[in-house]
């Protein structure tokens, strides 16, 4: 009995409708400008090796090219967010897949996301951007700061960061947020806390026993930033165990904190000193003060209240 394959082979060569339908396609195939660019690519590919490989470059023809999608969630491609690419091997033609532009840039952008870990920071600030900041001259000198420590981080992380006192409302918890989304784009984390939410999320892991573990997650991060720093309700316990730990070890680590706060450093530390129980401790209020100004340098920022 003559093989089944023998007589397909058999069939299409005296089949005439089916020799015109396949030399159809396969004059479609060649019409396409990609498949035109490979094979000026490649001189040394045959009819023959065309012939051969005419299923696959249908799969290729009928694929959308990257520019021709909105986004990845729109790709009608056989694997979302990857392109297909035609390769010549041992003298056959294949296809593989390559990530699209929109697929990399997303993925940046999702990895750019996960650098920048927050608490309690509203959206606006966490899409913030060096590039919208309003022109002001009061908040120049911030910017400028802002934008060396961006350079020099390319490069190696500072060891201070910038302590931003300030009335409210004229920008300064903005300006971390456009930091930090500047450092994402380097591949540098940045955590960003708002104080007062913070210390309160605290005292409630006194109750699951994890206490410890936050803390020495902030201590680690890339680059600490904490919000409205004196806005807290004070305790002995977290300025001398909470904040006096996180910042006794970024200073022995030499590694950069950025503050914001209503107050200038000389009126924190006398915010500082005094407890919810009335107890004042000057001492202990120095010496956070010391850390502080050992983990960042203070700047002014002035301006119009934005917030009205």
């Amino acid at each position: 009995m003559e093989p089944i394959q023998s007589s397909i082979k058999k069939w299409m060569k005296t089949n005439k409708n089916f020799q015109q339908q396949h030399e159809a396609i396969k004059q479609s195939l060649l019409a396409d400008k990609r498949i035109q660019a490979f094979l000026n690519d490649h001189p040394s590919i045959t009819n023959d090796m065309i012939e051969r490989n005419l299923m696959t470059l249908h799969e290729f023809v009928n694929q959308t090219p990257c520019e021709h999608c909105q986004s990845v969630e729109t790709c009608k491609n056989m694997i979302k967010g990857y392109e297909p690419v035609l390769e010549l091997s041992q003298n056959d033609i294949h296809i593989s897949y390559k990530k699209c532009v929109k697929k990399i840039r997303e993925e940046k952008r999702a990895h750019a996301e996960n650098l920048i870990r927050s608490l309690y920071m509203p959206k606006e600030i966490l899409e913030a951007s060096i590039e919208n900041i309003d022109p002001d001259p009061v908040r120049e000198p911030a910017v400028i700061e802002m934008i060396n420590f961006a350079r020099e981080a390319k490069n190696k992380l500072p060891e201070k960061g910038l302590y931003l006192s300030g009335p409210f409302g004229v920008g300064k918890t903005y300006l971390l947020g456009a930091l930090a989304n500047r450092l994402s784009e380097y591949n540098i984390s940045s955590t960003l806390i708002y104080m007062p939410e913070f210390v309160r999320e605290l005292r409630d892991a006194i109750k699951d026993d994890t206490v410890t573990e936050k803390i020495n997650h902030f201590k680690t991060a890339d680059v600490l930033m904490l919000d409205d720093i004196g806005a807290e309700t004070q305790s002995a316990w977290s300025r001398d165990e909470v904040l006096g730990s996180i910042l006794q070890y970024r200073m022995m680590e030499r590694l950069p904190v950025f503050f914001t706060s209503n107050y200038t450093m000389e009126q924190l530390q006398s915010q500082i000193a005094v407890s919810n129980r009335g107890d004042v401790e000057k001492i202990k209020a120095g010496r956070i003060m010391e850390r502080i100004r050992q983990v960042s340098k203070e700047i002014i920022v002035g301006g119009e209240n934005r917030r009205k």
